[in-house]
């Protein structure tokens, strides 16, 4: 039996997972394969191209022993008895679905790459989230091949989350591998739990038809955007009626029904996963004739975009009805704590809509300036700074907009007395002490909270 497997993308999926598989599963090569050059590079360095905890200790216990990287993608594949494939998605922007549907172009490209190069029959393992039925036009495609060659689809979507991957893959709630209801399909669904059963209980892998696989992610993604949009709208409320939205969370919390994941309240999702596949899952519903629940999952999207613009305006409204020309301090652009993404940050939309009104920005993030500078790579008024201190000094203002542990332990007056005054702080993820800044002098505006505001 062919040992080898090839992971066709070298990103914030397709990296750590092998790394584990490979630590996991020593008696498999793995291959994970990129066009990018860089980033291939990336991973063979002392400084990956992702930040991950954890993940550089995975990484160097592996590399160059059973996990290799390379951009030779045609060789790969003739290698490879399992090929799992982790290539982009993003959402349309062009053409018929622009803006919901997902793009395939890369996906299906990278299906004909498998026919072309492959010499035997191969496992072809979808990683990348994707529409519910997209593994039925997979398998057309390759069955197409006029060399003789049998390949079996099989659907294994992720569901770690960045800043805990590895953790998450290490560790998972569960694995989900689907795959057609055929002998040679139930034989292709054992070959995939044959590998994570060298770490993960029997019982919390689940096996699944195809449909239900690919559903199943676009579903749990959706149900979880869901529920950081609904408090989210609750603390709009609770800043209105002078309710706290951490006290109401709570309460919720308490309930077995409900349970206490995803009920902070924030600037909003982000990432590479929710917004997508929501958008996706509301193609998806209007393709099929479903066009009262397309617009109910649309709402969780509007919901979050929402936040953010209710976020800058109570900003400008706060300062005077103005913030041309004054230095805002943006702490944290990545979209979440522990890792470098940027991709759907609330931060970016933020900072659009502070640059609109002609705020000058300095934006600080332990690991995700040099993404914050390609997203707003042209933008005029923006100072990047590794400093959170440099950031702050002279500021009017300081934007909480990421939940790094780290902004609770700075030096808040030393801050203070260097800022502009009055000296705000817009506390966009509920993250600080927000009694003790006011005594040192500060406004502070959290979400969901009434204001302690020395102006009032």
């Amino acid at each position: 039996m062919n040992k080898t497997i090839l992971c066709i993308g070298a990103g914030y999926v397709g990296g750590p997972t092998m790394a584990v598989i490979a630590d996991k599963c020593p008696e498999y090569k793995v291959i994970v394969a990129d066009i990018n050059a860089a980033r291939i590079a990336g991973w063979q360095s002392d400084r990956l191209p992702i930040y991950e905890p954890g993940l550089e200790e995975v990484v160097k216990r592996v590399r160059g022993r059973n996990l290799f990287f390379t951009t030779d993608i045609f060789g790969s594949i003739k290698e490879a008895g399992m090929i799992f494939v982790s290539v982009n998605t993003p959402t349309k922007t062009f053409g018929a679905g622009a803006g919901k549907a997902a793009d395939l172009q890369f996906w299906e490209k990278t299906a004909r790459d498998i026919i072309e190069y492959s010499e035997d029959d191969k496992i072809v393992i979808e990683k990348s989230t994707l529409p519910v039925r997209t593994a039925a036009a997979m398998q057309r495609i390759l069955s197409s091949n006029t060399k003789g060659l049998k390949f079996e689809v099989v659907s294994n979507p992720e569901f770690m989350a960045e800043g805990t991957a590895v953790d998450d893959l290490q560790n998972p709630d569960r694995v989900l591998i689907g795959g057609m209801e055929t002998p040679s399909g139930a034989a292709a669904i054992q070959r995939v739990v044959d590998i994570y059963l060298h770490w993960v209980p029997r019982e919390r892998i689940k096996t699944t038809n195809l449909w239900s696989s690919e559903l199943s992610k676009l579903a749990a993604n959706a149900m979880l955007a869901q529920r950081v949009s609904s408090v989210n709208s609750l603390s709009a409320l609770c800043e209105a009626t002078d309710a706290n939205i951490s006290e109401v969370s709570a309460a919720m919390g308490l309930d077995s029904r409900i349970g206490g994941k995803f009920l902070k309240a924030g600037v909003g999702f982000g990432g590479s996963c929710f917004k997508k596949d929501i958008l996706n899952l509301v193609y998806l519903c209007e393709f099929y004739g479903l066009p009262e629940v397309a617009a109910y999952w649309e709402q969780v999207v509007r919901i979050n975009d929402y936040q953010q613009s209710r976020f800058v305006g109570k900003m400008v409204r706060q300062m005077f009805n103005t913030i041309a020309d004054k230095r805002i301090a943006i702490f944290g652009f990545a979209f979440k704590a522990d890792t470098g993404d940027t991709r759907e940050s609330p931060a970016i939309h933020i900072c659009r809509l502070l640059l609109a009104e002609h705020a000058r920005l300095a934006i600080h993030d332990p690991q995700a300036l040099a993404n914050a500078r390609i997203d707003l790579a042209g933008a005029e008024g923006v100072e990047y700074c590794s400093d959170p201190y440099e950031a702050a000094r002279g500021a009017h203002a300081i934007a909480v907009l990421t939940d790094w542990r780290e902004f609770r332990e700075l030096d808040y007056r030393k801050i203070f007395d260097e800022m502009a005054q009055p000296a705000f702080i817009f506390d966009g993820r509920n993250l600080l002490d927000h009694a003790a800044l006011y005594e040192l002098g500060f406004n502070v505006y959290p979400l969901g909270r009434r204001a302690l505001s020395h102006l009032e």
